[in-house]
């Protein structure tokens, strides 16, 4: 069985930097998938429309395969990476980190901006609280009113929350499963009489 634990924070942090007029702004955030990293970019962008850089990182699952680093314009390898060296030597997943730079007139160099962006990153999670979290799966089922006692208590079993119903002429449901147990939960809800959803 793969491991489906990891380390992640708790609620979104902030962070600030100086550095010779530079300002450097960090923000992490908790975050479970690219769609939703694109609208938390998206939104920095806007309201933080007038600074030069949005140089990010992230890092997803719990097999910590998923990642990105971003230098948003600033030399090579200069900010990206830095930031997703501080969320890897914390050794947390699921975390989005940006940091947004406000130009202050003097260059700092790669060695300078390498130092910034770490800096920048450390303050915000440092402020964070972690916690370990379990990665999850949806499962939607359909089932006939026959079998709704049978799923509801495969439910109630797993206590599994549920994320979306629709009880109209059939029922569907939808759960979340600790990624681990999903194997399991399907077996169940199909002993319990119900369809899953491909």
């Amino acid at each position: 069985m793969r491991e489906d634990t990891y380390r992640t924070i708790a609620a979104p942090v902030e962070g600030l930097y100086k550095e010779k007029g530079s300002k450097f702004i960090s923000k992490a955030y908790p975050v479970r998938s690219e769609e939703e990293i694109k609208e938390i970019l998206q939104a920095l962008r806007k309201e933080y429309f007038d600074a030069r850089h949005h140089c990010y990182a992230y890092l997803l699952g719990a097999d910590r395969a998923t990642y990105r680093a971003n230098d948003d314009g600033e030399p090579n390898h200069s900010a990206g990476d830095p930031i997703l060296g501080q969320i890897r030597s914390l050794g947390l997943s699921n975390v989005l980190v940006v940091v947004i730079r406000y130009f202050g007139g003097v260059k700092l160099g790669v060695g300078g901006l390498i130092h910034a962006y770490k800096t920048a990153t450390t303050e915000a999670l440092e402020q964070a609280q972690v916690e370990e979290r379990h990665e999850t799966t949806l499962l939607t089922v359909h089932f006939g009113y026959e079998q709704m006692n049978e799923v509801m208590k495969v439910v109630k079993d797993l206590d599994l929350p549920v994320r979306q119903q629709d009880f109209n002429l059939a029922c569907r449901l939808t759960v979340e499963v600790r990624t681990s147990l999903a194997p399991q939960a399907e077996v169940m809800f199909q002993k319990a009489g119900a369809a899953l959803e491909a």
